[in-house]
């Protein structure tokens, strides 16, 4: 397998030659976070194990140059496994909806996403709601570098749900209070295990399944039942004034996540299409893929190797057998 790099700033790849198509069967996206890499990786065994294909690999945060890439149908990106809807329902409408050129498997799995802190933080400070963030009081809790202002985790550079949480932050008051980070999830991550071991506040956005659910004990904080007049998001690749236009005062609708493949992939890899389309995963698989690739420091291509071999019934399945 060939591991190579996206460019997130002119939409390119950097494959010897700018703009040049893979050389492998099928080229996947690898986002450095463990749950899509995990699921990505199954994906890749399945491709080489049931039906001999090459696969190549490219790494990037950036989901907006995934879809650009896919919408070419040039085989520079051919699947991406992480379509969290609603976050990327724009992407969905422009290139499922309205280009065609990028298909959505119908098949998904349930998952939740919001604000989280250590329970015992929570429990010791009084921190239950959004709201709580919106207090100069309460943000210093969560002031680790001296400056007066809390930091609090949005997700990372690229993510459509980084976008989002900058307007939740400015609509549900807080934003003055904190500095907004915008950075790679393993960061947050590691900030988010020094701040449970020294018994000290931490504040991130959370997604589930996810392995930190089973590595320490938090809590999401509350927020407003989602409401479709208060959850209005513009993206930037949409519009440049796309903070001004969104609003965002309250929670997420009911999340779930699926796969997407470049339309031109049905007439490429009709095969692989059709097990896409039948792949169900499952949040419980995908949290314990996640574990493993994290805490157990299992490389991804094992982890998800050992599991395709260890469930033929499953993959039968998804395999139409």
């Amino acid at each position: 397998m060939k591991n190579r790099l996206l460019a997130t700033a002119f939409g390119i790849f950097l494959l010897g030659t700018a703009g040049q198509a893979s050389a492998a069967d099928v080229t996947m996206p690898d986002p450095n976070y463990a749950t899509a890499t995990a699921a990505m990786n199954v994906i890749k065994a399945i491709a080489e194990q049931e039906l001999g294909l090459e696969v190549d690999t490219v790494t990037t945060t950036a989901v907006p140059v995934i879809w650009e890439a896919m919408d070419r149908g040039k085989g520079e990106v051919d699947i991406w496994p992480d379509v969290w809807l609603p976050n990327q329902q724009g992407l969905v409408d422009k290139y499922v909806e309205a280009n065609k050129t990028v298909k959505l498997a119908k098949n998904g799995y349930a998952a939740a996403q919001g604000y989280c802190i250590p329970t015992a933080a929570a429990k010791k400070h009084g921190i239950k709601s959004v709201y709580d963030l919106a207090n100069p009081e309460n943000a210093k809790l969560f002031d680790t570098n001296g400056d007066g202002k809390g930091e609090i985790w949005i997700g990372a550079p690229g993510w459509q749900s980084t976008n989002i949480e900058k307007v939740k932050a400015r609509d549900y008051g807080f934003a003055e209070f904190f500095e907004l980070q915008a950075t790679e999830e393993a960061v947050a991550t590691a900030n988010l295990d020094k701040a449970v071991k020294a018994d000290k506040p931490w504040i991130g956005y959370c997604y589930g399944p996810h392995q930190n659910f089973a590595l320490y004990e938090l809590t999401m904080l509350e927020e407003p039942k989602h409401d479709p007049a208060k959850f209005v998001v513009v993206q930037p690749n949409d519009d440049p004034n796309w903070f001004e236009k969104s609003k965002v005062s309250s929670g997420y609708a009911d999340t779930s996540v699926h796969i997407a493949y470049s339309a031109s992939l049905a007439s490429r890899q009709p095969e692989l299409v059709a097990a896409l389309e039948r792949i169900q995963f499952d949040a419980n698989d995908i949290s314990k893929w996640a574990y493993e690739i994290i805490v157990d420091k299992k490389p991804a291509a094992e982890v998800a190797s050992e599991w395709v071999k260890a469930h033929p019934d499953a993959v039968g399945k998804w395999m139409g057998r």
